[in-house]
């Protein structure tokens, strides 16, 4: 069987509250402002398929957002989305393995993050087979041809798959390829999954 495990808000918990925060300490634009205004768009989702360069992603927010960041502004406000690992997920994903699966990660991520959260979180790696990221493979989540192309290149068919996923526009992504998925929407989705699931074997 192969477990694919997204990232955020799956094995680490994130809140791009914390970036915003971040660049209004900065700036002294209202955090209000920020959080009404910061929407993920067209360059978002470039940076994401490694389209565009970090510095040429953060020159386009800034001027989305009219923040007058430096670039080293910018990534330090973008670092701090991160808030932490959830070992229960980290455990799961080892028990898996011991059992015999294929578990990987599939995370719509860019460049820049990909610049700390392994050093951050070295269990992440510990815990995967694999870990798959957008901006290398130059396509994104809810894309189809990103889930054909995991499970090509992991041998297995979609009904032989398992995705977890915060994102209910991924989840649908996922199941129009067939591929049975569970959204997740806090921190008991997926232990009490696997929790359920043992209970009925």
């Amino acid at each position: 069987m192969l477990y694919i495990f997204d990232l955020g808000n799956v094995i680490i918990d994130i809140d791009f509250g914390r970036v915003l925060g971040v660049w209004s300490d900065y700036t002294r634009v209202p955090l209000a402002n920020l959080q009404k205004s910061f929407v993920p768009g067209e360059a978002f989702e470039r940076h994401e398929r490694g389209e565009i360069s970090d510095e040429d992603f953060a020159a386009a927010l800034c001027q989305e957002l009219a923040l007058p960041l430096s670039y080293e502004q910018f990534a330090a406000g973008w670092q701090a989305v991160f808030v932490g690992l959830r070992p229960e997920v980290i455990e799961i994903m080892h028990n898996l393995r011991a059992q015999g699966n294929r578990v990987v990660v599939l995370s719509n991520t860019n460049r820049l993050h990909t610049t700390f959260w392994p050093d951050q979180y070295p269990e992440i790696y510990a815990a995967a087979d694999r870990v798959w990221l957008s901006q290398d493979m130059g396509m994104r989540k809810p894309e189809a041809r990103i889930f054909q192309k995991v499970l090509e290149e992991e041998g297995f068919s979609a009904a032989d798959t398992l995705f977890f996923d915060d994102n209910a526009e991924n989840i649908r992504g996922a199941e129009a390829c067939g591929i049975a998925s569970v959204l997740v929407v806090d921190k008991s989705t997926i232990p009490g999954y696997f929790a359920a699931s043992a209970a009925l074997r």
